[in-house]
């Protein structure tokens, strides 16, 4: 197939530009470079050897994306470009909610005018609000608790829609739970603009800024905050279902290459299956990789929740597709990503 891949720069959708490029299909990238660079396309193309077509737009430009589509035959699309933080989010909601709404009736909009019926859509599980029980499965009650769940609940609401009112649309829902980790070859990872707003990018800054000498220490990464210690978990602090971002990858590329044999839409479960807490991740990270990740409690960040993760025996059934990667692997492969990208660049 020829791919169209929104955001395809990003962490988790480069990654899967590496997996549909080594699944041998073509891929076209459209990214803002909002929260990537454009140093990663090389990457991508140096790990596999191939190239791809990028074009340096914004989903939310109808005419930009229309103008892709005219000048690509395009057989289906991935859909990850999105502000993605919870926690700006609740302080932003307007941005939210204008960016990720648009650019996905952009994208459908032109999809159908050009006769492109082939949809991922990059979802969360942030979906099931606060879940009824434990594990969670596709069938469950949905609610949010913050506006960046909100805006993929109302765009999987857009989708049914759609598929509904067009009968040759089909439409996969990927439900995320917790990316982590790296490329094994150290290309890539998950290195964001600024102060990271999820957990293992900031570990992995924290545990770097320990290493150095007192005068070139960064005081914002001095300590890692861990929101809240009262959830109703374990260990008191939130517990989440972390998943190499490599897994969640190939999920992506089973995703496309099951659209022969589906109709309408469908909703998918990615993540192991496996409850880990914050300070279970940090205690991973300095035992699988020796280093100190000195850390803080502070207050509850809002909308967060006590615990999720997944029940994806249907993305396995349907789809065949199980998380492969342990924790060990995600917390290695992050910290051997972080050194490379230090030794090959300088400092984060």
């Amino acid at each position: 197939m020829k791919v169209l891949v929104t955001g395809g720069l990003g962490y988790i959708g480069s990654h899967t530009c590496v997996e549909l490029l080594n699944g041998d299909h073509d891929v076209i990238v459209v990214d803002n470079l909002y929260n990537s660079t454009i140093d990663v396309k090389d990457r991508i193309e140096k790990i596999t050897s191939k190239n791809i077509t990028f074009y340096q737009e914004d989903v939310c430009n109808a005419k930009a994306i229309d103008k892709i589509f005219r000048e690509n035959k395009i057989d289906a699309v991935i859909h990850f470009a999105a502000y993605k933080a919870v926690g700006e989010s609740v302080k932003l909601p307007i941005m939210y909610y204008e960016n990720n709404l648009l650019s996905t009736l952009n994208i459908c909009k032109v999809m159908l005018k050009h006769g492109c019926n082939n949809l991922v859509f990059s979802s969360s599980a942030t979906v099931y609000g606060l879940p009824k029980s434990l594990p969670i499965k596709e069938d469950f009650p949905l609610s949010t608790t913050n506006p960046y769940g909100t805006t993929k609940l109302v765009n999987e609401q857009i989708l049914t829609d759609i598929c509904k009112a067009n009968e040759n649309f089909k439409c996969i829902i990927l439900r995320y739970f917790n990316p982590i980790g790296a490329h094994k070859s150290c290309l890539l990872g998950e290195n964001p603009k600024g102060i990271p707003n999820n957990l293992m990018p900031y570990i992995m800054r924290v545990a770097s800024n320990n290493l150095k000498n007192t005068n070139a220490k960064n005081e914002a990464y001095s300590k890692l905050k861990v929101f809240g210690n009262d959830y109703n978990t374990p260990d008191g602090t939130g517990v989440r279902d972390y998943i190499h971002v490599v897994d969640l990858a190939k999920g992506h590329l089973k995703a496309i290459e099951h659209f022969d044999k589906l109709k309408g839409i469908n909703f998918y479960n990615l993540g192991t299956g496996k409850g880990y807490s914050v300070l279970d991740l940090v205690n991973t990270y300095e035992k699988v990789n020796n280093v100190n990740v000195p850390y803080e409690i502070v207050k509850r960040r809002p909308g967060d929740i006590d615990a999720c993760y997944a029940d994806a025996s249907k993305a396995y059934n349907e789809l065949g597709w199980k998380a492969e990667y342990d924790i060990e692997d995600m917390c290695r492969d992050s910290y051997l990503y972080q050194q490379k990208y230090i030794k090959d660049h300088g400092d984060v």
